[in-house]
């Protein structure tokens, strides 16, 4: 019988492979800049000064930009999610009063980044341990305003200030908004069931692995996550091609500007419906900012958008009333619109 080989890449040890894939991810990411130019302006012999052509070079060169982006951070954060399981999550957070707690969980929020899908389970597994209500709303709230995508795509394309803005006030509006929920005592407005509920039954279980399993793990969250969200980026970055290509800046600067008294509440008004995930928006902030968009007014679209979501709104109606969703939502967006004035006011 004959034995399958060993491929010979799994003989180097794992620390040369990821700093030889670190290294070429730099290498590739330096690059694009050039390559986008040739490829627009010698290859498809674009006028740079064209619509048509600033349209095209802008989408050569975010397309993979974005994408290597994307591929990084979650990469990077799945290695981090792999010890941050949502049973280790609900530990932490057990026992913790309000104030600390709405600081510890919108923190936390940011560090395990869980996709609407594990809301259910984690408020399960919150109510369970004792943890009050402002808390928990505090950690769904940061979770996804503060997003790993959008964090380190702002600071791949506007620097660490922008960054730094969107995350610090995304955790503000956090634990504003979950200290406030656990004032107004809601806790009537969760689901009779869900009291009902065991801690054993929510399905959370605690991992230890290995650090290749982590790498792992970390691959695989690559291929599932970039798998199902490039073609938001594509689309994303085709929208944001053909404002920054066709849309005069006078138009956005007026709409969208710092003059207009209306400009943030009516962006956020426009962003809560919208469903898209940071990758799909970002590339859109990019093209609105470059054509004379107001930041604050720009960043509370694109975190009404990716905060407030509604196939998030419908998961959590499973456990929670209308009235408590109302609110959840209702501060939220009031919260963003208040930093999105304040942004403009300040920058």
């Amino acid at each position: 019988m004959e034995t399958s080989k060993r491929p010979f890449y799994l003989s180097i040890p794992l620390s040369v492979r990821l700093a030889a894939a670190a290294i070429a991810w730099i290498l590739v990411y330096q690059a694009l800049p050039a390559a986008a130019d040739y490829v627009t302006y010698q290859l498809l012999g674009l006028d740079p000064a064209s619509h048509l052509g600033s349209a095209v070079g802008f989408f050569l060169y975010d397309v993979p930009k974005i994408l290597l982006l994307l591929t990084g951070i979650v990469f990077l954060v799945g290695i981090l999610r792999s010890y941050f399981s949502p049973e280790r999550t609900r530990k932490l957070l057990g026992g913790k009063r309000e104030g600390v707690g709405n600081v510890l969980a919108a923190l936390l929020g940011v560090a395990t980044p869980f996709c609407s899908c594990s809301a259910v389970p984690l408020f399960l597994g919150f109510v369970e341990s004792g943890i009050p209500l402002g808390v928990t709303f505090s950690f769904l709230i940061s979770s996804p305003m503060v997003n790993e995508v959008a964090l380190v795509m702002l600071l791949g394309l506007f620097g660490w200030q922008i960054a730094a803005l969107y995350m610090g006030t995304g955790l503000i509006v956090a634990m504003t908004a979950g200290w406030v929920i656990g004032r107004l005592g809601m806790d009537r407005y969760l689901e009779d069931w869900v009291y009902q509920v065991r801690v054993g039954e929510t399905g959370l279980e605690e991992q230890r692995l290995t650090f290749q399993e982590r790498v792992d793990y970390a691959l695989d969250a690559v291929k599932e996550i970039v798998g199902r969200v490039w073609m938001y980026v594509v689309v994303g970055i085709a929208i944001g091609a053909a404002i920054h290509g066709y849309v005069p800046e006078n138009l956005l600067a007026g709409y969208m500007g710092k003059d207009s008294w209306w400009n943030v509440l009516v962006a956020v008004l426009i962003g809560i419906p919208l469903y898209s995930n940071a990758a799909g928006i970002i590339p859109v902030v990019q093209a609105l900012m470059e054509k004379g968009a107001a930041l604050g007014t720009v960043l509370a679209f694109m975190m009404s958008v990716v905060a407030i979501s509604l196939p998030e709104m419908l998961i959590l109606r499973r456990v929670l009333k209308v009235q408590l969703i109302a609110v959840f939502a209702g501060m939220v967006a009031v919260g963003i619109i208040i930093v999105g004035y304040i942004f403009n006011l300040v920058i």
